[in-house]
């Protein structure tokens, strides 16, 4: 309890180099324990925690959220310290592993974009140790997601492939994440024929999976997480109906309290009536997300996407009252 109200104290007020430091900590020391020939006992308790963190933030802040998970995170190694059996150590790496991506996940919509690759790649070490390769593919899968949505779209990509390699061509949800992040990444990089045949891919196998997969969780691949993707990828394809039609979807399936969702699915909807030639619209739109959104989420993700826009308004439109209300909005 110490470690978890120490946690959420120094996270509290932000990413600071004190609440980094301490994430730090707990990450390297888990990186340590994996390197030790060892195993765990009864996993109950946490694997259960796991599964509960992957329902998502459910209108907590990110920051409180972030400080529960590395606090159970921390809690795993001490069953990695006791030598245990084989198929035991295996299921202690799975939770390990499922627990560092999504600290990776709430890092990167926080807008720490080092740390969470640095999350990742703890959770791909015990993803690997653990054996099991569609948690291995999710996690490759979920770090393509921090290059794309910062600016590095062929580092996604090539990301993205490894997973879709991990997870093989069953109907899996790791598979379908992939071939949906992978899409997104190849319309970034100006590659339609690559990105058309990922979104392909990435439908035939979402239409073949099972109801557990379909579940609406962070570890797993439902309807809306489907067309959050395409959403994304036909924006940046220009493919306007089909973007409009993913997000109303998306939207839809999104309950009230997926801010986080909810705003980038508008900031789609804005960057679509820019394509369209509605620059003020587009505008209008993102300030309205942007001034609605609590504190918590006003840095990060959103706001990088809200610059995404802002960056493809050509220079002409940039002493309109939108484009400049947006870009002063933009620098506070």
């Amino acid at each position: 309890m110490n470690r978890r109200q120490l946690l959420r104290g120094t996270l509290a007020v932000g990413l600071t180099t004190p609440a980094l430091a301490a994430l730090t900590d707990t990450r390297q020391s888990m990186d340590l324990a994996l390197a030790a020939d060892l195993d765990l006992v009864d996993l109950a308790d946490l694997e259960a925690a796991a599964e509960t963190y992957g329902y998502g933030y459910h209108g907590q802040a990110p920051s409180r959220v972030l400080a529960d998970l590395a606090t159970d995170f921390g809690g795993l190694q001490p069953y990695l310290d006791t030598p245990q059996s084989v198929s035991n150590r295996a299921r202690i790496c799975r939770t390990a592993g499922q627990m560092a991506g999504m600290i990776a996940i709430v890092l990167h919509d926080m807008g720490a974009r080092k740390e969470a690759r640095q999350w990742f790649a703890t959770g791909s070490k015990a993803a690997r140790e653990s054996g099991d390769r569609q948690l291995l593919a999710w996690v490759l899968a979920r770090e393509a997601m921090v290059p794309i949505n910062y600016g590095a779209p062929r580092t996604a990509a090539r990301l993205a492939e490894q997973a879709r390699q991990a997870a093989g061509d069953r109907p899996t949800a790791a598979a379908t994440l992939a071939a949906a992040v992978a899409a997104r990444a190849y319309a970034l990089c100006h590659q339609p024929d690559d990105a058309r045949r990922a979104v392909r891919a990435a439908d035939a196998l979402m239409e073949r999976l099972d109801s557990a997969a379909r579940a609406d969780t962070w570890l797993t691949h439902g309807e809306q997480k489907h067309h959050v993707h395409l959403s994304h990828a036909f924006t940046a394809l220009g493919g306007t109906q089909r973007a409009y039609e993913s997000q109303q979807r998306a939207l839809e399936l999104s309950a009230p309290t997926s801010t986080m969702t909810r705003s980038l699915l508008t900031i789609d909807a804005a960057m679509c009536f820019h394509h369209g030639g509605d620059t003020e619209q587009a505008c209008r739109r993102t300030i309205a997300v942007l001034e609605s959104l609590p504190v918590p989420y006003r840095s990060g993700l959103v706001h990088r996407r809200a610059q995404d826009l802002y960056r493809l308004i050509p220079a002409r439109h940039h002493q309109e009252a939108a484009v400049g209300e947006l870009r002063d909005l933009l620098a506070v």
